[in-house]
């Protein structure tokens, strides 16, 4: 198997795996940030297919400063196969060829999931606080 940039075509398919696997939330536009991705910036969806159809995504953004990860999602089927490796390194490919130096990520506290693989992979937890402000109050 390998990685490839999705395009438009596969929006559909992404948002769908990243619902799946309970990604998505209803502040975080998925529709627009698949389309931003599909833009021509330094934003792109990366995914991995078995018989055309998308088991794995993840969506990686360079600010000019860091690299960004976000939607990295394998179908529960395909989970413990080595394809979250496989995008994570992709997604580390990517951001190199485009001058970054770090990558950095956001995981729900509760996903102690996600927090293992990660973890596995040789990411480590940074002594940071995270703030935030909300603008729209709905959300």
């Amino acid at each position: 198997m390998f990685v490839e940039e999705l395009s438009e075509a596969d929006r559909v398919a992404a948002i769908a795996l990243w619902a799946e696997v309970a990604l998505t939330r209803p502040w975080n536009l998925a529709e627009a940030d698949f389309q931003r991705s599909v833009q021509g910036s330094t934003l792109v969806v990366l995914g991995v297919r078995d018989e055309g159809e998308i088991i794995g995504t993840v969506m990686v953004g360079f600010d000019g400063h860091r690299g960004w990860v976000y939607y990295l999602a394998v179908k529960a089927p395909r989970q413990r196969e080595g394809l979250g490796r496989l995008l994570m390194t992709a997604a580390e490919d990517w951001l190199r060829a485009m001058g970054a130096t770090k990558i950095q990520l956001m995981v729900r506290r509760e996903n102690a999931t996600a927090v293992s693989f990660y973890e596995r992979i040789s990411y480590k937890e940074e002594p940071v606080v995270l703030l935030s402000h909300w603008l729209n109050a709905s959300a």
